[in-house]
């Protein structure tokens, strides 16, 4: 490990307004090492975290948190804020490493104003601070900072249209990396690329054409320009977009070449870039883009649609061998939504892909743009379930949040084979649009595989027992026959039910098992409240059986292992058969 000099010795950025330029340029050579060594062993966000070193480290120089209120947007960038607030830390103790979350959490520091893990937020929320402050006659600066990849998402639009009305002080910084997890899309690029340049001159400029004031910096890894630049700017009497050009992975070669491969990375070998050696089980997601792979080849019709998240999704190969028929558009699920029913609605086969956690961001497209038309459009939820996630990152809403919506078709596939015939069938339908939701555990080898062909709002019996019947949903169907073999030590023979679909249920099946069970338990993936459970609980309320129903509570957990979640919500075989019995 590095022996650090400058950088065991900041507790707050009082420690970094004393340094000289000389030091200042030392901590940062630090805390850019400090980033690779954490980073290559436990993995994280490496290229936008590199190359914004200088920027964190003259906004702490020159303004005066948290008294001065600095919003970081997605916080793919605040590793070296949270070492200049007494953080390191989690950076330069290997022992400690796990400490520290890769998100702003207030929890863990004043200096942190918002828990954000999500993208295109830092102007709004930067909008409502400068507000209140005017409100109560306040004086502290409020800073927003935000990425180029970011001004793609609507919020940032909708921030900025208001900031350029805001009509008092409030600093917005542009980080322009000229990426955003992949490359950038859409035509504001262009403008960017032009006030770039033009070294920030050009006629057609953005954020002044929003009523924003508006300074350039090309060189935004040169320490004592960025500070320079901010002196001038932080008095400003109007809302002021200082737009700084850096560059992602600055000082880590294998980054700065490689920029998408290195956003966020597993553990790797520093000298090579390399990952480290490790066991690449089959996923939902790569059984969903290798499907992709061979549908692209015989269906002229198919479109894919990603929101910026290609390598999330492993959609890299599909991006270079059928670019015609890939559309990455941006930080932007909103529009993702409306495009894949639109697509849907002239005739195409559109398969929109998006990470379990992001999907919410899109509600009301779903709602109005998709689904009051039928439109049909195919939804892959990826990664969905409990699992020990940020708590930005969390994927156990969507079955509460989008099974409710009418038109919706909500499947839930319980094994790979399974995930194949949905897909396929969701794609040879034309009457409404439909979610799958993979899993993020691993695809499963079940004693009782589904065969049924997938029949709309039919489950499928997979072992008829007596007395008590277990519904295990989708990934949960795994845990279903484990806690029917639990059963089965203690005497009882269970019938084990594959509901498949979230959205309805199959009431044939459900007044069919009341002739020989007293006793339902439901087994899903994700909340309770609202979920598939209580659907089932609602069937049976004026009739004689018993429902149980597992899965998550609602709470946000943050960074909470899965094993230990499990045991929180009862969602062992041995604790599910120690409960009903």
């Amino acid at each position: 490990m590095t022996e650090y000099k400058i950088l065991p010795t900041i507790q707050s950025p009082a420690d970094v307004k004393k340094l000289s330029l000389a030091a200042l340029e030392t901590l940062c050579a630090e805390m850019r090492q400090a980033i690779l060594e954490k980073v290559s062993n436990r993995g994280g966000h490496l290229g936008p975290n590199l190359g914004i070193i200088e920027i964190a480290t003259a906004l702490h120089y020159v303004f005066n948190s948290p008294e001065d209120k600095i919003v970081w947007d997605v916080s793919h960038q605040c590793y070296a804020h949270k070492m200049l607030t007494g953080r390191a830390f989690g950076f330069i103790d290997e022992s400690r490493w796990g400490e520290i979350s890769g998100f702003t959490a207030p929890k863990e520091s004043p200096h942190d104003m918002f828990t954000v893990g999500h993208t295109s937020t830092s102007v709004s929320l930067a909008c409502g601070l400068a507000k209140a402050r005017d409100m109560q006659g306040g004086k502290e600066y409020v800073v927003a900072v935000i990425g180029d990849g970011s001004l793609s998402g609507g919020e940032a639009f909708e921030g900025l249209d208001n900031a350029g009305a805001l009509g008092s002080k409030m600093l917005i910084v542009v980080n322009d990396n000229e990426m955003s997890i992949a490359r950038n899309f859409g035509g504001l690029y262009g403008n960017l690329a032009e006030l770039r340049r033009t070294n920030g001159t050009a006629a057609c400029n953005y954020f002044k054409a929003l009523g924003l004031e508006y300074k350039y910096v090309e060189n935004g890894n040169n320490l004592a320009e960025v500070i320079e630049a901010l002196k001038e700017v932080k008095d400003c009497a109007r809302p002021v977009v200082l737009h700084v050009h850096t560059l992602k992975g600055k000082g880590y070669a294998p980054a700065e070449t490689d920029k998408e491969a290195f956003h966020w990375s597993m553990p790797f070998e520093i000298a090579s870039g390399k990952l480290k050696p490790f066991t690449a089980a089959e996923t939902y997601v790569s059984v969903v883009s290798d499907y992709l792979m061979r549908r692209a080849a015989v269906d002229d019709k198919l479109a894919v649609i990603n929101a910026a998240t290609p390598g999330a999704l492993n959609l890299k190969e599909f991006r270079g061998r059928y670019p015609e028929k890939y559309f990455d558009v941006g930080i932007a699920e909103e529009h993702a939504t409306a495009f894949a029913s639109a697509l849907a609605k002239g005739g195409m086969k559109p398969v929109a892909l998006f990470f379990g956690g992001f999907i919410q961001r899109a509600y009301d497209q779903i709602m109005q743009d998709l689904c009051l038309d039928k439109n049909p459009a195919v939804f892959v939820v990826e990664n969905g379930g409990i699992s020990g996630a940020d708590v930005t990152h969390t994927a156990v809403q969507d079955i509460p949040m989008l099974s409710h919506i009418p038109n919706l078709v909500y499947l839930a596939p319980a094994s790979k084979a399974e995930l194949l015939r949905m897909l396929d069938w969701a794609l040879a339908q034309s009457d409404f649009p439909v979610v799958i939701q993979t899993s993020c555990r691993q695809p499963a080898v079940l004693k009782y595989e589904p065969r049924a062909e997938i029949e709309l709002h039919k489950s499928e019996v997979l072992h008829k027992g007596s007395r008590i019947a277990l519904l295990g949903l989708g990934g949960f169907l795994e845990l279903a026959e484990q806690t029917a073999d639990e059963f089965a030590k203690q005497g009882y023979d269970v019938t084990v039910v594959n509901p498949r679909f979230a959205d309805a249920l199959d009431e044939a099946l459900l007044e069919d098992l009341r002739r020989d069970h007293d006793t339902v338990i439901t087994l899903e993936d994700g909340n309770l409240d609202g979920g598939f459970g209580e659907k089932v609980a609602r069937f049976y309320g004026d009739k004689p059986v018993r429902v149980f129903c597992f899965g998550a509570r609602k709470e946000y957990t943050d960074r909470v292992s899965a094993e230990e979640l499990y045991q929180r919500y009862e969602l062992t075989p041995s604790q599910i058969v120690s409960r009903i019995l």
